[in-house]
């Protein structure tokens, strides 16, 4: 039966996000296949959205970015933990390489570990990396500590990433060179249908009253200016965190009997930080963003390029996020003209028909 070798990142859900759907349209085109998911990704994630039959090697991959929440990275601390991974590469390379050849795949795909990609290639499998951005992209902004020798890191990653037999270039995407063979596809999102009229039952929402879906991805939020928030009459918050008891303006997201992907279709308006699945998903919902830049993170630039063009965004500083200085951007948003029609996100589908030749 055929067998892919799923590497994916760990930092947050993003790179998952971006995985399923391929491995789901991978599925239409070949119907035995199996997938093997090498990751710290929590299982949880991909029960009820993988489709094809799947098992998990929870074994790191990659080391992304140490942050102190979704907005902030720490960043002597991502080089440090990037010293100490790459300290045992060579043993890290050859364990991947063992348990690829015990399993046998018929093609790796990464997204983005390039520890997969090395490995693949010492394995003599074919690999392909699924990329909206490469670490050494990210890495390359962060100044190092003087006791850690950035340039040989980045030059140990840039090594693994051209082993590579093809990069597809997820759009959008920042520019990309490392790749000795590259194809572009398109965006990668699998919206889920609205329950807008349900959610405002739901709810009990007032005449006009008005749905912000509020959240930062698969690293959590943990607070928010709940005190100030609560005098914005008109409208009701849905947080993906914890929330103070008898709030009047709040609600948990997790206590709505719909999942987050259904909420991100239902509502008025998402306010989350520029990250690919969510951004790119309500793009295609056509609905509108207020987002908290970081200005530090290598794709953050061409999503926003990518969400004034074809969606509906308003940058909201991180100072008046942590304030609480919410209505004028929430106002400012609604008042935006209509945008251009987006490209179809019909990027899992042309990921999987370039995927499917290996299988």
């Amino acid at each position: 039966m055929p067998l892919i070798w799923a590497a994916i990142s760990g930092h947050g859900f993003g790179h998952a996000a971006q995985v399923v759907p391929v491995l789901n349209a991978l599925s239409r085109l070949i119907p035995d296949l199996r997938v093997l998911l090498r990751t710290t990704v929590t299982p949880g994630f991909f029960k009820e959205r993988l489709l094809p039959p799947w098992d998990i090697s929870s074994v790191q991959q990659d080391i992304g970015c140490v942050q102190k929440g979704p907005l902030t990275i720490d960043v002597e601390a991502t080089w440090r933990q990037h010293h100490w991974f790459h300290s045992s590469w060579e043993e890290r390379l050859q364990t991947e390489v063992a348990a690829m050849r015990a399993a046998g795949p018929d093609v790796v795909l990464a997204d983005t570990p390039y520890l997969a990609l090395a490995a693949g290639k010492a394995a003599a499998i074919p690999s392909v990396a699924l990329v909206s951005f490469t670490w050494d992209l990210v890495l390359s902004e962060y100044k190092a500590p003087p006791s850690i020798d950035s340039q040989t890191i980045l030059q140990s990653i840039r090594q693994a990433y051209v082993q590579a037999d093809l990069a597809l270039r997820i759009t959008p995407a920042p520019k990309m060179e490392l790749f000795r063979q590259q194809i572009a596809i398109s965006p990668i999102a699998e919206p889920a249908s609205s329950a807008r009229e349900q959610l405002a039952t739901f709810l009990a929402l007032s005449p006009g009253e008005r749905t912000v879906l509020v959240g930062f991805g698969g690293i959590p939020l943990d607070s928010l200016p709940f005190d100030k928030l609560e005098s914005l009459t008109g409208y009701r918050f849905l947080f993906d965190g914890p929330i103070p008891p008898h709030s009047r303006r709040f609600v948990s997201a997790s206590s709505l009997p719909f999942s987050f992907r259904t909420l991100m279709a239902s509502v008025d308006v998402i306010m989350t930080k520029p990250g690919y699945g969510t951004l790119v998903e309500a793009v295609a919902f056509q609905t509108p963003l207020v987002y908290v830049r970081r200005y530090n993170f290598a794709d953050e630039q061409s999503l926003v390029d990518y969400l004034h063009r074809y969606g509906k965004g308003v940058e909201l500083s991180m100072n008046d996020f942590v304030q609480g200085q919410w209505l004028s951007a929430l106002h400012k948003v609604f008042d935006l003209p209509p945008a251009i029609t987006p490209p179809s996100p019909t990027g899992a589908m042309q990921a999987a028909t370039h995927l499917a030749p290996y299988l």
